[in-house]
């Protein structure tokens, strides 16, 4: 973990004393994730920080910046400068600068998570583009003979939705067995989803089937758990599995993320959400292999042909600039002690003090030990507000969002495991739904505070979730 934060930070000048949000001054340069700044800079101030994050509406508590991340200012005038360039002179930004700055990006992208060369980084919106340029090549495999239909896929049971939905649109639907591993929640242990992993990898097997893909998130989404992607990689290898997609939308700037060590054969990454892009951007890491010529975006424009990072550059007319400041967003986080290893270990410790004074307050529990967390922790609500299905966690979060300002999405767990009673808050009632609480580094305590006594107001005023739903629902 990090030495203990520096005391200056957003939250000082605001309060007066202490480390309120973690970042702070220091005589650190970046490391991990991040090339060294390429000229010397102060470390980042309190007002600094403040100033950078000033567009964001102060009247809301923001503890969600899982969802769409953050962009510091001095970031967006970068974003802004190449949107003037294009706007003032399209054909000369199009043909003398465009591929130019992309191809710095990807460099920068390619130092940062340890890629071998740059030709085996494509910059893309979002990884969920990712997941459709990995799963259409695994469609055409079943479509032209290579792959046997019925040989399987298998994807994690927590997989982002919208990749969920990519894997029956496209295998599936070529073909494809789609076999999940049904992981535990709340999670006791990383062992407990390695075992759980190669249950569903036997099932996969059986038959003398053959697993053609597997999708692994590094970090899933709801429910937030960090999970052991380079062993359940290595597993795979073992187990003959064909090949191996990491969805890791949100790892870049919550874990330290190596692609070599992790030995994928595709490795995704948003770097609008923790590694303060501008939305939308994201990579797409392709080891070395000669399926890396028969990846294809699925926007087919003119560098058709030309391989996926050419491909992926022209997709045509459209707003390219958040592509471009991958190398300002790096200096940004290398004005901070530490770089961006430095943010990512006192946004984990943060985090988890976070998270723990709120399950102390709700007489709850964490959803995963602090092992498996990285920026994004799940702190269990009080059983007693009654959250039975997505529609009703929904519903609470709106109304903690209109209500109270404070954003944070809510987790319903449906997940019964065989065997096992649903885990309990100290009064004794099953504990069905989750905060997934953010820490970055413009977040400061009073933030979680809000949280913790608007959930707690709706404690003491006896609400329930039924309260929410439609009068019909109620009645019934």
């Amino acid at each position: 973990m990090a030495s203990d934060p520096a005391p200056d930070d957003a939250a000082a000048a605001e309060n007066g004393h202490g480390n309120d949000n973690g970042h702070g001054n220091g005589n650190g340069n970046g490391n991990g994730n991040g090339p060294s700044p390429k000229r010397a800079r102060s470390v980042i101030s309190a007002d600094e920080i403040r100033t950078e994050f000033a567009h964001h509406d102060a009247a809301v508590a923001r503890v969600n910046n899982g969802s769409f991340g953050c962009c510091p200012a001095s970031v967006l005038a970068a974003q802004a400068h190449w949107q003037g360039l294009f706007l003032a002179q399209p054909d000369a930004f199009y043909f003398h600068g465009l591929q130019q700055g992309l191809l710095r990006s990807r460099a920068a992208v390619a130092e940062a998570v340890g890629a071998g060369d740059v030709s085996e980084v494509s910059l893309v919106d979002n990884a969920t583009t990712a997941a459709a340029i990995v799963l259409q090549h695994a469609a055409w495999s079943f479509a032209e003979g290579r792959f046997a239909s019925g040989d399987a896929v298998l994807m994690l049971h927590y997989a982002y939705g919208a990749v969920k939905k990519s894997i029956h649109a496209y295998v599936a639907r070529a073909g494809a067995t789609v076999v999940e591993v049904p992981l535990p929640f709340p999670v006791a242990s990383a062992d407990a989803i390695i075992a759980e992993f190669r249950a569903a990898l036997a099932v996969a097997k059986e038959g003398g089937r053959r697993v053609r893909l597997a999708v692994i998130d590094h970090i899933t989404s709801m429910p937030s758990v960090v999970i052991p992607v380079k062993e359940l990689v290595a597993i795979c290898r073992e187990e003959g599995v064909d090949k191996v997609f990491v969805d890791a939308a949100h790892s870049i700037g919550q874990v330290p993320v190596d692609v070599r060590d992790i030995g994928a054969d595709f490795y995704t990454s948003n770097l609008h959400k923790w590694f303060f892009c501008p939305p939308a951007v994201a990579f797409l890491h392709t080891r070395k292999d000669p399926i890396a010529s028969q990846l294809h975006h699925p926007v087919v424009s003119h560098e058709y042909g030309n391989g996926l990072p050419m491909e992926s550059g022209w997709i045509g007319t459209r707003d390219y600039s958040a592509q471009l400041v991958v190398s300002e967003a790096i200096d940004f986080v290398n004005r901070f002690e530490g770089g961006i290893e430095g943010i990512r270990s006192r946004n984990h410790e943060k985090v988890i003090e976070m998270g723990m004074m709120l399950a102390e307050a709700w007489g709850t529990f964490l959803g995963t030990p602090p092992e498996l967390c990285g920026s994004m922790v799940m702190v269990g609500m009080p059983g007693c507000l009654g959250v039975e299905s997505d529609d009703d966690a929904l519903r609470v979060r709106t109304m903690l969002r209109k209500d109270f300002q404070v954003e944070v999405p809510i987790y319903y767990n449906s997940r019964r495991v065989e065997g096992q009673e649903m885990a309990k808050d100290r009064n004794g009632d099953p504990v069905t739904g989750y905060v997934r609480i953010s820490h970055q580094v413009y977040n400061v305590t009073k933030d979680y505070e809000r949280l913790r006594d608007a959930v707690n107001k709706l404690v003491s005023e006896g609400f329930t979730s039924i309260n929410l739903r439609p009068s019909e629902k109620q009645e019934a």
